[in-house]
Order: C-alpha cells, then sequence, then structure tokens
C-alpha cells in the first residue's frame, strides 16, 4: 500500500431499503490509490418491515431502537468478512431528515459498531452539517469529485466538468469540475437532491405487485406517462429552491396518491418520468448544463428510468462504468472516502454542496474502546 494511504471500509443502507453495501477503497482522503474488493447484503422481507415502519421517526420514537439495533448488527455481519479495513465508515440508516427544522436521523450507534468490530468507526457524518446550518445532503460529491479525477488520470473522462447523477430512493447530482485543485476549491462542486427516485416507485410495486422494484423498468416500459400528473408535481416549491437543496425520501406524499387510479403500468411509467423530469428541472439550475450525465445507484439498471432520462436532457446519458467506477458502490465507497476525511480534518461538505456558510468536517471518531 502507498505510504500514507489507508485502506478504508465505506458502508452504505439508502432510502430505497433494499440492502447494505460495502466497499474497499485505498486512500489518503484526497486523492484515490485504488479500489478494492466490494459485496452486497440484501434485507430480509421482515428486515426492510422493520426499517420501513421506521421512517419518518425521530430519536425516540417507538419503534427506532429495532431500526438502529437492526442496521448495527446488518453492518457489522457484512463488516466481518473485511478484515483487511483499517477504519469503517459507517453511514447508518437515514429514518428523517429536516434540515431547516429537527435536523437529521440517521439511526445506528458506530460506537457499538466499533466495539463489535475491534475497528474505529467514522459515523453519523451528517450532523455537524447540519448544526452549522447545512442542509446535511448530499454528501458524495466531495468524492465524486475525487473519481472525476481519478477518472481523468486513467484517461477515462475529459478534462471538463460533468455530473454524476445518484439514482437511489432519491436523486441527487453532483456537478464537477475535475480542473480544481480539491473538491472544496469554489466552483469544484455543485450538488444537490433532485426529487424523488426510486422511493415512489419501489413503493408502488410493493404495494401492489408485492415486489421490491419495478426490476429493469419493464412494467413502466409497458406504460404511459401521465404528464399532467408530471406537470403538478413540478410545481412543488422544491423546484423553485435555489441550489444546493436536499430532501426527505417522503417529501413528496402527494405523488404517490396521484397515480392511484392509473393502471400498474401508467403508475410506474408516470414515476418513473417525475423523477426523470425532475432531474431536467435540477439540471436547468446549473451554471452550464453538463455534456455528459454519469448514473450510478440503482436507477441506472432501470431502462425504462434510463431512457426517460435520455428523453428529458440535453446530454449524453451513461452508467458510471462508462468512467471505470462502480455505479452500485459508488455510495459505499464515498463513506469510507470521508471516513479517511474525517480521521485526517479534512471537509466533508462545503456551500456549494450543503449551503454550508463554510467548509464543513462532519462525523464522529468511535474506537473499539472508547479511547
Amino acid at each position: 500500500m502507498r505510504q500514507g494511504m489507508l485502506r478504508a471500509l465505506g458502508m452504505m443502507s439508502g432510502t430505497s431499503l433494499d440492502g447494505v453495501d460495502a466497499a474497499i477503497i485505498e486512500t489518503d482522503g484526497a486523492r484515490i490509490a485504488a479500489f478494492g474488493r466490494s459485496a452486497y447484503r440484501a434485507y430480509s422481507d421482515n428486515e426492510t418491515a422493520v426499517l420501513h415502519a421506521a421512517l419518518g421517526q425521530w430519536p425516540g420514537g417507538p419503534v427506532v431502537p429495532d431500526a438502529a439495533n437492526l442496521s448495527v448488527a446488518a453492518h457489522a455481519a457484512l463488516a466481518e468478512d473485511f478484515p483487511e479495513a483499517e477504519l469503517v465508515g459507517y453511514h447508518g440508516q437515514t429514518l428523517a431528515h429536516d434540515p431547516g427544522g429537527r435536523g437529521t436521523h440517521q439511526a445506528g450507534d458506530g460506537a457499538a459498531l466499533a466495539r463489535r468490530l475491534g475497528r474505529p468507526v467514522v459515523w453519523d457524518f451528517r450532523s455537524e452539517d447540519v448544526r452549522r446550518g447545512g442542509e446535511g445532503a448530499p454528501l458524495a460529491p466531495f468524492f465524486h469529485w475525487a473519481c472525476a479525477e481519478w477518472a481523468m488520470g486513467q484517461g477515462l473522462l475529459p478534462c471538463a466538468p460533468v455530473a454524476f447523477l445518484n439514482l437511489g430512493g432519491v436523486g441527487n447530482l453532483t456537478w464537477v469540475d475535475p480542473a480544481a485543485p480539491a473538491p472544496e476549491s469554489p466552483g469544484a462542486c455543485i450538488a444537490f437532491d433532485t426529487g424523488p427516485a426510486n422511493a415512489p416507485l419501489n413503493d408502488l410495486m410493493r404495494a401492489r405487485r408485492q415486489a421490491a422494484r419495478d426490476e429493469g423498468g419493464r412494467l413502466a416500459a409497458a406504460g404511459q406517462p401521465d404528464e399532467g400528473i408530471i406537470a403538478r408535481f413540478l410545481e412543488h416549491p422544491h423546484f423553485a429552491r435555489s441550489l444546493p437543496k436536499s430532501l426527505d425520501r417522503d417529501a413528496f406524499p402527494g405523488l404517490g396518491h396521484d397515480v392511484r387510479d392509473l393502471s400498474d403500468a401508467d403508475a410506474a411509467a408516470t414515476l418513473t418520468h417525475a423523477a426523470a423530469a425532475a432531474v431536467a428541472a435540477g439540471v436547468a439550475l446549473l451554471p452550464r448544463p453538463p455534456e455528459l450525465v454519469l448514473v450510478c445507484g440503482g436507477g441506472r439498471h432501470n431502462a425504462a428510468m434510463m431512457a426517460a432520462l435520455a428523453g428529458r436532457l440535453d446530454a449524453r446519458v451513461a452508467p458510471v462504468e462508462e468512467a471505470g467506477l462502480d455505479g452500485d458502490m459508488l455510495e459505499a465507497q464515498a463513506f469510507g472516502w470521508l471516513a479517511v476525511r474525517v480521521l485526517r480534518g479534512l471537509p466533508t461538505s462545503g456551500p456549494g454542496t450543503t449551503a454550508a456558510p463554510g467548509p464543513v468536517c462532519g462525523g464522529r471518531i468511535s474506537h473499539p474502546r472508547g479511547c
């Protein structure tokens, strides 16, 4: 391993509630030296039900302890398969996010995870940013900058601004200039939550088809989007807000209600195209539209979603693998990279990504013996 580099394990469980991603990354917290192996642990139906029941709850909520204990146990079971990791970045499970009000809540005790694993754990990445007046999300943008710089060095990306679009439960987009000297440099990163992505569609599939997702986008491809519903959806105040901005998973409850009378296929198509329309609305706010949008997260496996994006964006849309990156593990890798940054006191967010008034180094470090 190169001098000054650490081998960190990043772990992520997103708002789509499908499971835990884990990935090794070798980094000094600034540059990426190498990507290591990765793994995925799916949640069982019962585990998903426990987490789903806790959504929207704050500390002290009746089922929060169950969700928190489940999160620690699931992450620990997967992390034990990575003995080479010197440090663990643990995101926890987001249950509620209200940066202008009650704050942000990621269930799961990183100190308990550190004791269980016998290794230091960096966790609670969002709270400090919110405390300082930021949105607390998204947190992957500085890592997207590092990925763009790495891909540029590999000859896989041009030296030009590009966008990373993560389609998890919520969509978030990062506009990056890899020619900037550092991710916290002015103009290096602009990031924001675009709107709902997979969450409403997954909820629809669970309610109507007892399925976890619209596999491959096949149901949506068989339907027609209701453009009237999408137009009303775009009237939500979120889309008029200036950048950056963030969202809770359930910030658009009316969207699911609006498709209630549509057929399954038309409802799936409408929710899919609504997610793409939200991205297009966000891209319109950027200082300069990107020529290339690299898509990561589960949404890039949905052919109907990718086609909807291509149809609504004036940019080439491609899976992030085109830049030599792993779109399934990018967020997990991000929290490994961020963990090393926290350890070294480097910024994890800033004005262009979360609207914090200045660079913020978020996250808590827990050691196995509490020292």
